[in-house]
């Protein structure tokens, strides 16, 4: 059968199949009262009655009517207390006749709209099982008919319960899952970051155990089925050193370590492929010292004896020396470097954003003051030198005025208000 084939036949079903549980839309009429659209009975003056009617024809075996009743009285009377017992109800009607999806998502509207709801805990926990079973593999309804399973939907259900009740008890265990569902997925570094927010946001809760140890495990799932990455084998190496020293009781600690010794050996793995590969593009030197990182990362295994018989059929056929590694010539050396900087060179003007030599621009010399001169610090070898002294006027000078008279003796030379002492 086609795949237009059999999208039209599950439309045909669907358009033939009447709908067991009808929404039914609440409406009022001035004559009538609060009904159900398209049900002939009415909704009583109040939420107690209301209830009553609902669990009466939840008692009879009525459940779509029951569901209905259920339905108008949150539509009508959505502030009462009973209004989050009974949208509770609208979920748990639905996942007793095994509509999930819509039994999630009417749980998920107590959540939202009943967070202070008696009965919220059970709700999460109804939540919870019912994204266990889409992790286990049930099937997801397209048109009322079950088609496939849905890895992607329980994603979306265990994230659902880690964001509208990050503080309850099954949050913890939701976080941890919504990291298993995307490893089924083989979405590994999204499952990877999944585990480690289990681990940073739940570090006491003994689901963190498992999510760090999950953590590693998943990078070396991711090694072994892809290529080998040594910084990826690292990181892997580090998840499994960081679960053992955190929970160094813990049941899983001797298989981290068998992991850590994978790791090793496809480190080792890696390292003989290299030195084949280099063996068969008759680069030897290259060959042999590969060669030898595998024996000494894993001596006594097949790979170390078959890399040890590999360096000396080697040596035989082109000799110690020729296979020694050591410095280059200097005359290698140098054009070697000299390659790389054309190389450089050409790189640079290559790219796109590149707009010219740099530009020098000269600076301006500017000058300064001279040095201040040194002071002496020491009166040690100061030359004693005296002044030649005058013998007879200058020509050009002019002449001094005489001294004056000395004065009279008995007189004051100083007008001080007072008499002077005699002499």
């Amino acid at each position: 059968m086609s795949k237009f084939a059999f999208v039209f036949t599950l439309t045909l079903i669907a358009a033939l199949t009447p709908l067991h549980w009808s929404e039914g839309a609440v409406v009022y009429r001035s004559n009538e009262g609060w009904s159900v659209e398209g049900d002939d009975s009415q909704i009583a003056g109040n939420a107690i009655e209301q209830m009553h009617k609902a669990e009466a024809m939840e008692a009879k075996g009525d459940d779509a009517g029951a569901y209905k009743a259920y339905k108008a009285l949150v539509k009508k009377f959505g502030l009462s207390l009973l209004a989050p017992k009974a949208q509770r109800k609208v979920g748990i009607l639905l996942e007793k006749h095994r509509d999930y999806d819509k039994a999630y998502d009417a749980y998920n509207v107590y959540l939202s709209k009943y967070p202070h709801g008696q009965d919220f805990d059970s709700v999460v926990e109804s939540m919870f099982n019912i994204a266990k079973l889409f992790l286990n593999g049930e099937k997801k309804k397209v048109f009322g008919v079950k088609v496939a399973a849905s890895m992607e939907r329980a994603q979306q259900m265990f994230e659902g319960i880690v964001k509208s009740a990050p503080f309850s008890k099954w949050a913890p265990l939701a976080q941890f899952n919504v990291g298993e569902t995307l490893e089924k997925q083989s979405k590994y570094p999204e499952a990877i970051q999944a585990y480690q927010t289990a681990v940073n946001k739940y570090p006491n809760d003994a689901i963190a155990e498992n999510a760090l140890y999950q953590a590693g495990y998943v990078r070396l799932r991711q090694l072994r089925e892809g290529s080998y990455d040594k910084a990826s084998a690292q990181k892997a190496r580090e998840a499994f050193e960081d679960f053992i020293y955190r929970y160094p009781q813990s049941e899983k600690v001797a298989q981290a370590r068998e992991n850590m010794k994978s790791l090793d050996t496809g480190v080792t793995k890696g390292a003989l492929e290299v030195a084949k590969y280099y063996d068969r593009m008759k680069q030897h030197k290259a060959a042999v010292i590969y060669y030898n990182d595998v024996i000494k990362q894993q001596p006594g295994t097949p790979d170390a004896a078959y890399a040890k018989t590999r360096i000396d059929a080697l040596k035989a056929e082109f000799g110690e020396d020729a296979l020694r590694s050591g410095p280059e010539l200097t005359e290698n050396g140098a054009r070697v470097q000299q390659h790389r900087k054309l190389q450089a060179k050409v790189d640079t003007v290559s790219r796109p954003d590149y707009v010219g030599p740099p530009v020098v621009i000269a600076e301006e010399k500017v000058d300064t003051a001279p040095a201040k001169p040194k002071l002496r610090t020491s009166p040690d070898n100061i030359p004693a030198v005296e002044p030649a002294l005058p013998t007879a006027p200058d020509a050009g000078a002019p002449a001094k005025p005489a001294p004056a008279p000395a004065p009279a003796p008995g007189l004051p030379t100083k007008d001080t208000g007072l008499p002077q002492p005699p002499p």
